[in-house]
């Protein structure tokens, strides 16, 4: 009879063990989700200085793109954080950062709420309110309290061109955001491919966990107008060639009379 092979000692396996489970946070991390922290009040109320928030990383893997109203976090698109310095941290720090356990340090990304999408005409004149092809957004609910929806910056009308956003901070008083780089490439707007993820929750602190959804005021009717017409009109463009078609084969080819 064989005796069964040892199981071995536990301090034996515990290397591979961690092994796994840093190889799965740093994929986790790295197509999944990853946690980054609020460094500035430009999103107050909603986001306070030292949160934790948690950004979805898969949905834009699959085609997914910014949608209006949604809290994102982007890279610098080139001299936004100019004036920003950036902190040094210590060894720990990086190699939890590398692996998602912590948010990162050194990176320069910035978290706003997405106002108009490409192909949107946003505006904010004298003290607001802001309007996205020509509705007004209704902030109550999202703007910091007695901030002015334009803060000391009133813009446009401005067209965001395809594949680009325009992102204020809820904060208009404290934020450094769309408003404040029209000079700069892009004229304000952010591109798609510089946005990380959607911030989905607040995972700390505990006291303060919370999920970030998108306004109501974002969904009211005509906001997407534009956008809805066209859809329809290509489905008119389309129809009529097979009604005619159908006319023609009904009547033998030949000509009403």
């Amino acid at each position: 009879m064989t005796k069964g092979k040892k199981p071995r000692a536990f301090w034996k396996e515990l290397p591979i063990l961690i092994g796994i489970a840093l190889l799965l946070a740093l994929l986790i991390k790295t197509f999944l989700v990853q946690a980054f922290s609020i460094p500035s009040d430009s999103m107050q109320d909603t986001l306070q200085r030292g949160d934790r928030v948690l950004v979805d990383k898969l949905t834009p893997w699959f085609g997914s793109k910014p949608q209006r109203g949604e809290v994102v976090v982007f890279h610098d698109p080139g001299g936004w954080l100019n004036e920003t310095p950036t902190p040094q941290p210590n060894p720990v720090q990086k190699v939890l950062s590398f692996i998602g356990l912590m948010p990162s340090a050194e990176e320069k990304d910035l978290i706003k709420r997405v106002i108009a999408v490409g192909g949107d005409t946003v505006e904010c004149q004298g003290t607001g309110p802001v309007k996205v092809n020509g509705k007004a957004l209704k902030e109550d609910s999202y703007v910091f309290p007695g901030a002015t929806p334009c803060g000391d910056r009133p813009f446009g009308p401005i067209h965001v061109p395809k594949g680009r956003i325009w992102v204020m901070g809820d904060h208009r008083d404290d934020s450094l955001d769309s408003r404040y780089h029209q000079n700069l490439k892009g004229n304000g707007t952010v591109s798609e491919d510089e946005v990380v993820g959607r911030a989905f929750t607040i995972a700390w602190p505990i006291n303060r966990w919370a999920t970030l959804p998108v306004p109501d005021t974002f969904d009211q009717a005509g906001i997407n107008k534009a956008m809805a017409a066209a859809p329809a009109a290509l489905g008119l463009t389309g129809a009529v060639p097979i009604v005619l078609w159908r006319r023609q084969r009904l009547t033998g080819g030949r000509n009403p009379r």
